[in-house]
Parts: structure tokens; C-alpha cells; sequence
């Protein structure tokens, strides 16, 4: 009856939209990507210290042995990445919260609460999981402070490997962005390009970042599974079985 005196008297309703309705919600999770991040970058850090403290048991290091590879597995890419990009303190020295997953990590580890009977395929599913956490939040972080693209790629796939880089050099293994079995760096390089290409396009938000995440972990897994490799350094040379 509103609507119809409205209507007679010239004046046209204003018939809410779908889309006006969603907006506050996009907005709140729009402003809640920082924290969103900041929760990303220390699941990042502890799957990676994980995979440090595992292949320190795997090893027969003591605990201390096993924290110190939890952390430098945990923070070695980030550490790395904040001190190219030059904004001071890195935020693990800044922030205490980047001190516990690493000490969490160890604990777990430690106590058996995460399994060892399986450590390989355990430390390669943690290691999977950190390299796409951090090679989306490293290329995040270097592109909000300012870096071109082409770069804010490199740090983030930086960010992605150094980790894992320094814990298998400290354990005297073989790292595993140099191990022909399996793509290390190539699913990073996919991450970071495709987190610089959303964001130069201004389509970046949770859901973008979540489905990158995603497709990183999966490509990583699946070549490891299948023995997907980039191509040797000589072409004649074949892979080992």
C-alpha cells in the first residue's frame, strides 16, 4: 500500500539490492585481511618450524638441536625478506608472537604429539604447507611496502624457500628446492606471480589469497606424488629412480 502511494505520487520506491546487503560483510572481511595475514604468516612459521623439529628427530638431534631448526626453518624467510625490503626490524624480533610457533613446534614434536613413525612424509606436508603460506604473505608484505612486482615475485618466493634453505643446509641434508623429485620453487614462483597479478589488478582480497594458498599446496603435493621436475641442468642427464 506504500509502495502504490509512492508510485501515485510520482515519487519512485528505492527497492534494496542484493549487493548493498553483502557490502558491510565484504567490508568487514575486507579490514580483517591485515589480521588475517599476520595469522597466515605465524601458521606459516609453524608449519615450517614443524618440519625443522621433525627432521631434527628424524636426525637424532637433541631438543636444543631441534629448537634451533624449528626456528631457523621458521623465520629464516621472513628475517631474509625484511631486511631487503629494508623497513627496520624484522617482525620477528619486533613481534613475541613470532617467537611461539617455532617453541610450539619443538614441543609437539618433542612430546610425540605429532607423529614420527612417518617423518619423511610428515616434514615434506609441513614443509608444503609453509612454502604456500609464505610465498603469498612474503609477495603481500613486499608490495605494500613499495616494491615494484617483477621484485615483490623474487621476495616472495625468497621468503618461500630460504626457510626450508637454511634448516636442510644446518642438517647437512640436501635441500629440497635442489632435489629433482618433486617442483620446490616452481609452485612458490606460481604463488608470488599470481598474488602480484591480483593485486596490480586490485582483485587481491581473503578469497584470491586463500584460493592461491590452495593451488600451491596442491601443485607441491601432486609433484611429489607424480615426481613432477623441472628440467635438469644438462638435458642428457636422466632422472634417478
Amino acid at each position: 500500500m506504500i509502495t502504490l502511494t509512492l508510485w501515485r505520487a510520482g515519487v519512485e520506491p528505492e527497492i534494496p539490492s542484493p549487493s548493498n546487503e553483502l557490502d558491510p560483510l565484504v567490508e568487514q572481511l575486507e579490514s580483517a585481511l591485515p589480521t588475517l595475514l599476520l595469522v597466515l604468516d605465524l601458521l606459516g612459521v609453524f608449519f615450517f618450524a614443524v618440519s625443522g623439529s621433525l627432521l631434527a628427530a628424524r636426525r637424532h638431534f637433541d631438543i636444543i638441536g631441534s629448537v634451533f631448526l624449528a626456528f631457523f626453518a621458521g623465520l629464516g624467510g621472513g628475517v631474509v625478506r625484511d631486511l631487503i625490503i629494508n623497513e627496520g626490524v624484522p617482525n620477528s624480533f619486533s613481534n613475541p608472537l613470532y617467537l611461539l610457533p617455532p617453541l610450539l613446534a619443538a614441543g609437539l614434536v618433542y612430546v610425540r604429539f605429532i607423529r614420527q613413525d612417518r617423518m619423511r612424509r610428515g616434514l615434506l606436508v609441513f614443509d608444503a604447507a609453509g612454502l604456500a603460506l609464505f610465498c603469498v604473505t612474503g609477495t603481500r608484505t613486499a608490495l605494500a611496502a613499495g616494491i615494484t612486482p617483477v621484485m615483490a615475485i623474487v621476495l616472495g618466493v625468497t621468503t618461500a624457500v630460504v626457510g626450508g634453505l637454511l634448516r636442510d643446509v644446518t642438517a647437512n641434508e640436501v635441500p629440497e628446492i635442489f632435489n629433482p623429485r618433486g617442483l620446490y620453487a616452481v609452485p612458490a614462483l606460481f604463488g608470488a606471480a599470481l598474488t602480484a597479478l591480483l593485486w596490480w589488478l586490485h582483485w587481491f582480497n581473503w578469497l584470491s589469497l586463500a584460493l592461491i594458498m590452495v593451488a600451491v599446496f596442491a601443485v607441491r603435493v601432486a609433484s611429489l606424488r607424480r615426481r613432477w621436475s623441472a628440467p635438469y641442468a644438462d638435458r642428457g642427464i636422466k632422472a634417478a629412480d
